[in-house]
């Protein structure tokens, strides 16, 4: 690095360094030119045109495009000063790592941000990476790197009968990271495409995606221990550990984690579904986890059920084989009302309304002759139950109210009549109670 500083220190003196910061800064700014064509005109083609799979691919060279366009030109510099022998090449030898640097970081990045939703820990862990990658590129060019490497592997530790270093635990970290972050890439690219596959279930999808995602963070996992030298056998203590761990105290996590997957299998409940957990709590089924259900009351409340409860419990799924639910308003007429007038318009008030459906038809029906009037119940069917019933409900009943002030029909209130049998007795002031008599007097 210090021959390469000093090589470039005595080229600045020259006419030919000159020419070597021309073509620099050409190969930059064509490369910025034609990176940016390409975000805006042919890659958002290929992204709305062409799938999940077309669509990462353009996102990541979309990011690509400026350092590589920039290193593949300069290369090109490279090449050319040398074949016409324009002069010393110093500052594009200088240029070329660091560009490459450039196109690493912002790979690492954007599978970060692929792999995971964003957060606040990923905006360190950017600036973590990236931070890192400039830091071993720095060691690299200065020759600093085989001496720390040297200085790392000294300082050695024991681990049973293995004996580990320093630089070691570190090469093995950074292996397992990146095995994993890989893994998880792979995951949700994976997990993606099968939520947007309109052929199959969406519980499926989403089981699918789980499985996937926990194999292949798995393997990932085993694949790097393997590459640092660790014997996967040892772990099968940890396992054993494990399964005593999930025997004693972890048995409610595993039952839900297990209770997900039979949710997610047997499509019980599904994404959409609207059920009733008690007599307080229903709503939308908004997201299945192998773990809890995520249910969204018209309230706007979202309440997360453990699985194992719906699996154990009597759930109420309102739209299991079909969306259908059927809805009553239940009212009174007084007794010399024209019921087959007053069902009728009972009908129209649900007619007229666009979420009712026209089959099965709404229908009138006479209940019960009670102590008031006449009970009567008007049927009708919805198919978007998840949407909520008070709105149609409320909307019905105002409606059968104006049709009945309209018409005349009386919708009774319970009355009472005391009569009082033989005319009123007459009270002497004997029979009058000691109480009633002191309070008289005090009201005087």
């Amino acid at each position: 690095m210090f021959a390469l500083l000093l090589e470039l220190w005595q080229d600045v003196s020259k006419p030919a360094f000159l020419w070597q910061l021309l073509a620099l800064v050409v190969c930059l700014l064509l490369a910025w030119v034609l990176a940016r064509y390409g975000r805006r005109h042919e890659l958002t083609q290929i992204n709305e045109t062409h799938g999940a799979w077309r669509a990462f691919g353009a996102g990541s060279l979309r990011r690509l495009f400026f350092p590589l366009l920039a290193l593949l030109f300069v290369v090109v510099a490279r090449l050319g000063f040398k074949f016409w022998h324009v002069g010393p090449v110093s500052l594009l030898d200088v240029a070329i790592p660091l560009m490459t640097s450039m196109a690493l970081v912002r790979v690492v990045i954007y599978l970060l941000r692929y792999a995971f939703s964003p957060s606040g820990w990923l905006v360190s862990s950017e600036r973590f990476v990236a931070t890192t990658i400039w830091l071993g590129l720095a060691l690299h060019l200065s020759g600093l790197a085989e001496p720390l490497i040297e200085v790392l592997e000294q300082v050695t530790l024991h681990v049973g009968k293995q004996k580990l270093d320093l630089w070691t635990l570190l090469n093995g970290l950074v292996t397992v990271i990146t095995t994993v972050v890989v893994a998880l890439w792979l995951a949700g690219l994976i997990e993606r495409r099968l939520l947007a596959s309109a052929t199959l279930d969406s519980n499926l999808r989403v089981v699918l995606g789980r499985l996937v995602k926990a194999l292949l963070s798995v393997v990932a996992l085993l694949l790097s221990l393997s590459l640092v030298g660790i014997d996967i056998t040892a772990l099968s203590v940890f396992s054993g550990a494990l399964a005593v761990g999930l025997g004693l105290g972890l048995q409610k996590i595993a039952s839900n984690y297990v209770s997900g997957f039979i949710l997610l299998l047997d499509r019980s409940i599904r994404i959409g579904n609207v059920i009733a957990i008690d007599a307080q709590t229903s709503g939308v089924v908004s997201q299945i986890t192998v773990r809890y259900t995520v249910v969204s009351t018209q309230a706007g409340i979202e309440v997360i059920i453990p699985n194992e409860y719906l699996v154990s419990n009597i759930i109420r799924n309102e739209s299991y084989s079909d969306s259908r639910i059927r809805l009553n308003v239940s009212l009174q007429v007084a007794y010399g009302t024209d019921l087959e007038r007053a069902m009728q318009l009972m009908v129209d008030a649900a007619v007229g309304q666009p979420r009712v459906l026209d089959d099965p038809a709404p229908q009138a029906l006479l209940t019960l002759f009670a102590e008031s009037g006449i009970n009567l119940d008007l049927v009708f069917w919805i198919n978007d139950p998840q949407v909520g019933s008070g709105s149609v409900r409320s909307a019905i009943n105002l409606a059968i109210w104006r049709s009945f002030k309209e018409h005349g029909i009386e919708i009774p209130f319970p009355q009472r009549e005391v009569r009082l049998v033989g005319g009123v007795p007459n009270v002497s002031a004997e029979d009058v109670c000691p109480a009633d008599k002191a309070r008289e007097t005090d009201q005087r």
